[in-house]
């Protein structure tokens, strides 16, 4: 008798770890931005409507989706023992037909055609028409599918804590039930990168180059700066990681990001975006106009990166070591301190190097797994022997403007003992090296200024050099 009762499967939030209407939203605004202005007279026809014109204006990679794995395995094990399996779902029917299409096993599919929205009762009454009451089974995740389960034979279900599962079972029998991914706050850190914070320590170089560190006021600036740097950063990260699902999920490393594996709601990335920048403009505020000023250019700069910057060859490295600049520049202004020409060559130069060495890593992986080219850039596997020269160069000539620095007359405004700083060039010179020697190797597994404070010998060096300098005050 199971055999025959049709099993039929909500999509978003249930077979999927994500909502297909946000997704293809997000294609929709990545592929032009103005579309924004357009969606409020769609939303107006209502919200099928709305999901039509998105979904006819965007393409999905039905294999590019999070899906439940533990769900698409009971549902084959169904499949196998006879029940005829459908894709019931509000998403648009041109998004939940490439679904269907590359999942391979459905018998047919209900979806939202522009006219009615299939969600809640509308659901639940299609699903009646068509099967008869208590004549299906359904797989649900949230509230609204308890108008559906009231009229099925039983309720599957997934990714919903217990609190619906004792829902579910007073409106009818729960069938099977599938756990959530783990979640919470953890899974929130990790998608506002609060690790990459650790970049945004540039910031105090300059008052550091200054030897302005005892003085109060600028600490407390490069504090304010620090941390809406900080903000604003994760704001950029969580649109960043929104806007470029399809590349992460192919990606090695970048696939377990929360919004990739969808740990984390798409929801969530839309509303915190805008409220960390809003508190991050809100301590620029505490400010020189200055800061606010560099603020607002990182912010313009890191979208432009995001919408397309990143796929230019060689102007994504050069942007990336513009933004890692930035910072240092962003520091001066928040603290009034002039910034040194030489300080701004070593940075560029230096940071140009840092920049291809990201690059450099994600294509070696690349080759290590027999692909040709990076999904999403702009780069191919063949490129790999000219990043190595141009970012090894790159980096040694940010050593030979530190030669330079040391030699000039300009480091004894700052140093008593001047000749003491060269000790700072062999220094330099070896961590350069050692960075793409590992590069090399194929042990660059993370940002490069986030690798170099996980790394010992980095660390080692960074002692080394601060005690040079020590010594040259």
């Amino acid at each position: 008798m199971t055999k025959a009762v049709p099993l039929c499967v909500d999509l978003d939030g249930t077979l999927i770890h994500s909502d297909l209407l946000l997704e293809s939203f997000l294609l929709l605004i990545k592929r032009n931005p103005l579309y924004l202005l357009l969606v409020p007279f769609w939303l107006m026809q209502g919200k099928a409507r709305l999901k039509q014109q998105i979904a006819s204006r965007v393409q999905l990679e039905g294999s590019a989706l999070p899906y439940t794995k533990p769900l698409l395995d009971w549902l084959r094990s169904q499949k196998e023992q006879g029940r005829a399996v459908w894709l019931c779902t509000a998403s648009d029917s041109r998004l939940a037909q490439a679904v269907a299409d590359h999942v391979g096993f459905f018998d047919g599919v209900m979806a939202s055609d522009g006219q009615l929205n299939l969600s809640g009762s509308n659901k639940a009454a299609e699903l009646v028409k068509r099967f008869g009451e208590k004549g299906f089974d359904y797989c649900g995740n949230e509230k609204v599918d308890l108008a559906v389960w009231r009229h099925a034979r039983a309720a599957i279900v997934v990714n919903a804590g217990t609190a619906l599962v004792t829902a579910a079972g007073e409106v009818t029998t729960v069938e099977h039930a599938i756990a959530p991914m783990p979640g919470g706050l953890k899974v929130i850190l990790k998608a506002l990168r609060v690790h990459q914070w650790a970049k945004n320590a540039l910031i105090f170089v300059p008052v550091a180059a200054a030897h302005q560190l005892a003085e109060g006021q600028a600490l407390v600036n490069s504090l304010l700066a620090f941390l809406a740097f900080s903000l604003c950063a994760s704001s950029v990260y969580l649109l960043n990681d929104m806007l470029d699902l399809a590349a992460d999920r192919q990606h090695h490393s970048k696939c377990k990001r929360p919004f990739a594996a969808g740990q984390l709601s798409l929801l969530f990335g839309l509303v915190a975006a805008p409220a960390l920048l809003l508190v991050a403009i809100g301590l620029a505020c505490l400010l020189p106009v200055k800061f606010m000023l560099v603020l607002a250019a990182y912010y313009v700069a890191t979208l432009a990166y995001s919408f397309g910057l990143k796929q230019l060859v060689m102007i994504d490295v050069l942007a990336l070591a513009g933004l890692y600049t930035v910072r240092i520049v962003a520091g001066a202004a928040a603290t009034g301190i002039a910034l040194s020409f030489w300080l701004l060559m070593f940075a560029i130069f230096i940071f140009l190097s840092l920049a291809i060495v990201k690059r450099y890593a994600e294509l070696y992986v690349m080759r290590q797994q027999g692909k040709l080219k990076a999904k999403g850039r702009g780069y191919q596997v063949e490129d790999l022997a000219l990043l190595q020269s141009l970012g090894g160069a790159s980096g040694y000539l940010s050593i030979l403007v530190l030669a330079l620095y040391v030699n000039s007359p300009d480091i004894s405004v700052l140093y008593k003992h001047p000749k003491m700083a060269w000790a700072l060039v062999p220094v330099m010179l070896y961590w350069i090296s050692r960075i793409w020697m590992q590069t090399h190797r194929g042990q660059m597994h993370d940002d490069p200024l986030v690798y170099a404070l996980k790394d010992k010998v980095s660390l080692l060096t960074g002692l080394v050099a601060a005690a040079v300098l020590w010594l040259a005050v």
